[in-house]
């Protein structure tokens, strides 16, 4: 069971505004842009912010983006499917969408719902940004019956972030970044007490084991380009290799292998939008030995190759 003194203290009381209440209108919306199943062009030239009130009854077939997603109905249904899952949310229920997820919408005839997309690129120097990706590594549905312990402040977040968007406040952005950080450690906190009650050992164990477990993280992410080793990461952690296996998948929904090949594609994905940087410069400085593998595992997270990945943004260059 999640205890509740371990929740109570990751925020504090915020003034509740129905969304509802708010009601704003895009004056930027061009339509979407597409490259294989990649959406791209969503944040304006100068921001990696991009709020949404959308009343569109179109739906939309399965795509990813580099953005990380909440979805906020307001009047009617949303329908989203991922991993052939479909989640059908209510208003007022919250849905976040990690960056890279597939996923696909259905909207009703009629309706109203916020969609805000960030780009959070910009914490990844910030001690804990691997750790709380790790956490939340897939999509997770916050409603006030499934996650009463933090559902009211995710919505008071929320609702602070999309009145500072359309009121286009002195300082928004800063706003919106420090409300979507405090969202954030809400969110993961409430993850990884729900994760530690499935790893056996007192609380004080469980607790120390994560710190080493963060540490292990922001190992990898300096060292993901080296020949990194389940052994040899689990003896820097101090752990055992069998141990350290099962840790790893409880605390990051990962088998190791699987998140070392993920931190890699990630440090890819911003090589390749280097014009002067060859496939093979770009596996190597990446981690990968075999550029079979890179191009396999690549096109596996990504859904398509190296290649029309940088076509893509090689693309975007000559337009402008």
């Amino acid at each position: 069971m999640v205890k509740e003194n371990e929740l109570r203290a990751t925020h504090a009381p915020l003034q509740i505004v129905r969304v509802r209440d708010i009601s704003h209108t895009n004056t930027d919306w061009h339509g979407r842009v597409l490259h294989m199943k990649e959406e791209t062009e969503i944040f304006p030239d100068d921001s990696y912010i991009r709020i949404w009130q959308n009343e569109q009854s179109d739906s939309y077939s399965t795509h990813w983006h580099n953005a990380f997603e909440i979805i906020l109905p307001v009047e009617n249904y949303y329908d989203v499917e991922v991993d052939e899952e479909t989640i059908h949310l209510n208003p007022g229920e919250i849905l976040i969408i990690p960056a890279g997820t597939s996923h696909a919408l259905t909207a009703p005839e009629t309706g109203r719902r916020y969609i805000l997309l960030f780009g959070i690129g910009t914490m990844s120097k910030i001690r804990g940004y691997s750790s709380i990706l790790s956490l939340l590594n897939s999509t997770m549905l916050i409603t006030p019956t499934t996650t009463p312990e933090i559902y009211n402040d995710v919505y008071a977040r929320i609702t602070m972030m999309i009145s500072e968007f359309f009121n286009d406040n002195d300082f928004y952005e800063f706003s919106i970044y420090s409300n979507l950080m405090s969202l954030l450690v809400s969110v993961a906190r409430y993850a990884l007490a729900m994760s530690r009650d499935s790893v056996s050992g007192s609380y004080m164990t469980k607790k120390k084991h994560f710190h080493r477990f963060q540490q292990v993280l922001d190992y990898i992410d300096s060292h993901y380009a080296d020949s990194l080793t389940l052994e040899s990461v689990a003896e820097y952690g101090g752990f055992s290799k069998y141990y350290f296996s099962r840790l790893f998948k409880d605390y990051s929904g990962y088998n190791f292998y699987d998140y070392l090949v993920m931190r890699r594609i990630k440090a890819a994905e911003l090589l390749l939008t280097q014009p002067k940087m060859s496939i093979t410069e770009v596996a190597l400085q990446s981690g990968f030995t075999s550029i079979s593998t890179f191009n396999r595992s690549f096109k596996k997270i990504k859904g398509c190759t190296p290649g029309e990945y940088k076509a893509t943004y090689t693309r975007k260059e000559t337009d402008y």
